[in-house]
């Protein structure tokens, strides 16, 4: 549990748009569009991630692609600190680490340049849905890999019925999960 008051969850939430049949049948789309056009309340949404931050010492953000680079870029110039993109395959130039992790329909691919980071680096993963938690899975082992610590991982929303959090679990390895809204 974060810090976070109510009164930010209420405005961070009254926010966040439901897309009924998005992008299929039967799914309800959280949208966060209009909370990235509401200054205010992409301040609040800053502020609070740049706050874990700094509560867990990090030193470097890892933001996940594509939304999690949106609330990541501000987060690590509001906390004074480095900022390094997940992105899909093929996304990024030069050498990278690659990891493979399973999508319900598939498989799935990121890349990290390692070079950002180092044995030094405490690392908050930030992205705006915790699902299944796959993704965010997947960038812990590159984190570790690249020989860097994580610090955490935070995000706006966690969709709690989907138990992206069990699944995490064990790659988290004691280290912080922080959602700011569970819906």
């Amino acid at each position: 549990m974060t810090s976070t008051t109510e009164s930010t969850r209420e405005l961070l939430l009254s926010r966040i748009r439901d897309v009924a049949d998005y992008p299929k049948p039967g799914v309800v789309f959280k949208d966060i569009t209009p909370l990235l056009a509401d200054p205010v309340a992409f301040t609040a949404l800053t502020d609070a991630l740049a706050e874990l931050c700094a509560r867990h010492g990090a030193t470097k953000i890892v933001g996940l692609e594509a939304r999690g680079f949106i609330l990541a870029a501000p987060v690590a110039v509001r906390a004074g600190i480095g900022f390094v993109p997940v992105r899909k395959a093929g996304k990024l130039p030069g050498a990278t680490l690659s990891q493979t992790y399973e999508l319900e329909y598939g498989s799935a691919e990121i890349e990290i340049h390692a070079e950002d980071l180092d044995a030094d680096d405490r690392v908050m993963v930030i992205d705006d849905v915790l699902a299944t938690g796959g993704t965010a899975e997947a960038s812990l082992d590159l984190i570790r890999r690249a020989g860097a610590q994580v610090a955490g991982v935070a995000v706006l929303m966690e969709l709690g019925f989907l138990a992206g959090r069990a699944r995490l679990e064990p790659a988290l390895a004691g280290t912080p999960l922080e959602a700011l809204i569970t819906v």
